[in-house]
């Protein structure tokens, strides 16, 4: 059920540029080829949901310095058996590194990420990552989960200076799709 929704989610976004044609394409052809494709155990790469949170401004975003990668990045991780929709893996994923209630989901991706794992227990794999936009209700009280070091609310045109390339991307793609920032 999780795998048709993921196809049926890339088949119908429309990248907004070559780049992210091209890893949409590529994710469609992983998920063609391997049946087990969302799923952690599915070397050398698989699918997951991420979510870039805002608040309900559209100004910040929260972020995890994250204990295996010791970087700032977005919530998100692996697709669970529960799973069964990509927006709410994403869902699921924000709340429960958050500990943030009332969070809303957009229904399209906004950014595409395939990105090298070099810690834990990933590491040599590569994520297809299918990011999300989530909005925050305007109670912004988190709570830093066992997954983090800390969470920490940032502009999102100003974010940590040594924050991954990937994130500063998909922050960059939620500033041209919130009309009010």
């Amino acid at each position: 059920m999780l795998r048709v929704d993921a196809v049926g989610v890339l088949e119908r976004w429309n990248a907004p540029d070559g780049e992210q044609e091209e890893l949409r394409r590529h994710y469609l052809r992983h998920l063609a080829e391997h049946v087990d494709g969302m799923w952690r155990t599915c070397r050398p790469e698989h699918v997951t949901a991420s979510a870039l949170v805002v608040d309900a401004p559209g100004e910040k975003t929260l972020l995890t310095l994250h204990k295996a990668v010791g970087r700032w990045l977005q919530l998100g991780g692996h697709c669970e058996p529960g799973d069964t929709t990509l927006t709410g893996a994403a869902l699921r994923e924000a709340t429960e590194e958050s500990g943030l209630i009332g969070l809303t989901v957009g229904p399209q991706p906004l950014h595409l990420s395939r990105h090298l794992i070099e810690a834990g227990g990933c590491a040599g794999a590569y994520h297809l990552d299918v990011q999300f936009l989530v909005t925050a209700t305007t109670d912004t009280e988190y709570v830093v989960s066992d997954e983090s070091e800390d969470l920490a609310w940032f502009p999102l045109d100003a974010l940590p200076p040594d924050t991954d390339a990937s994130v500063q991307a998909l922050a960059s793609r939620a500033l041209q799709h919130i009309p009010h920032v």
